[in-house]
């Protein structure tokens, strides 16, 4: 048993009260005091540094069959977090361990050993890393462009939501696998600036500027090879009417229909997925955890070399996590965005 007179007894949680209709707001979640029993065997306390929130949050809060349950009324939320171990039971994770886990939405998270992984503290980086770029956003980015859309090299690949956590991830990743072009959206002048000046897109596009479906024929008139989608919507529109035969279409994400009341019209081109034999595909990264691996070997080599510059997007105290939420789904982030607790 260590030392426990350092470890917090109490952690404020994060819960649901209300299912949303449309956007969420500030009063279909409360934040509570809760008291942590005394650690049972094999268990740990774990201080979290970093709390993760994702636009796929947003689905859980629907009590709709998904590929992940969604998350229960008046009981603490759950997602991506790192922190250090306080207080162990456990031979394999000793006091000072710094590990990443599932139970976000709190300030310190008690459970069972195996609920959490250590990761390694790399000079220069921030546990947080392991969050975004070292973590679940780093390889959904991955998984998507070489699973998924079979990336290669030359390719010309126009990515939405560029200037989010998995967008500006996706941009990077392409290019160290060879493409030839990336093009990217985003919501203001501020993110297509960040997009072509840090992170090596050759164009970008505001969104908001004018419908995508008129800006992105200029700036590929050579048409698109790989479209990898966060938003969907006229996103997806646009990206179908410049895919090149044989393009394939990543499908990540569709943050334009999360808050949606009911359910938007459908692209009005899909007949070009024949036309063109097209290939689109969706996924969530849970099915294909086994190029975990694979990504991290190229990552050893591409992160220590400044190949991949990060944006993070950190909102203080876990009080503030909703705030940081809502924030992230308006589009107020550039790269991950992250709430800090410590």
């Amino acid at each position: 048993m260590t030392d426990t007179s350092t470890s917090p007894s109490t952690s404020t949680q994060v819960q649901l009260v209300r299912r949303p209709t449309g956007r969420p707001v500030p009063e279909d979640f409360r934040t509570v005091q809760i008291e942590l029993p005394p650690l049972g065997v094999d268990e740990v306390r774990v201080a979290n540094e970093f709390l993760s929130v994702d636009p796929y949050m947003r689905g859980r809060m629907n009590d709709v069959k998904s590929y992940i349950p969604p998350f229960a009324l008046d009981e603490t939320m759950t997602g991506g977090a790192v922190g250090r171990v306080v207080e162990s039971r456990a031979e394999s994770l000793p006091v000072g361990t710094p590990v990443r886990h599932m139970l976000g939405w709190r300030d310190v998270a008690q459970a069972e050993a195996d609920s959490f992984s250590p990761v390694e503290e790399i000079p220069g980086a921030s546990l947080s890393a392991h969050l975004g770029i070292l973590g679940m956003t780093g390889l959904t980015a991955y998984v998507g462009l070489t699973a998924i859309a079979d990336v290669r090299e030359g390719d010309t690949v126009f990515i939405s939501g560029a200037a989010g956590a998995v967008g500006s991830a996706a941009g990077q990743i392409a290019r160290l696998l060879g493409a030839s072009q990336v093009i990217g959206s985003a919501g203001s002048a501020e993110k297509v600036t960040v997009l072509t000046g840090k992170y090596g897109y050759d164009a970008a596009i505001n969104y908001k500027d004018a419908p995508v479906r008129d800006q992105l024929p200029e700036h590929v008139p050579d048409g698109v090879d790989v479209f990898f989608d966060n938003v969907g919507g006229d996103h997806l529109e646009a990206a179908l009417d410049v895919m090149n035969d044989g393009g394939r279409i990543a499908l990540c994400g569709a943050i334009a229909s999360y808050n949606a009341e009911r359910p938007a019209p459908g692209p009005d081109n899909l007949a070009n997925l024949i036309t063109r034999g097209l290939r689109m595909q969706g996924f969530t990264l849970g099915g294909y955890v086994d190029h975990a691996p694979e990504y991290q070997r190229r990552m050893a080599e591409w992160f220590p070399a400044g190949d991949i510059p990060q944006d993070e997007t950190v909102v203080d105290g876990i009080e503030n996590a909703v705030e940081a939420f809502l924030g992230m789904m308006d589009g107020a982030n550039i790269g991950k965005m992250l709430v800090r607790t410590v």
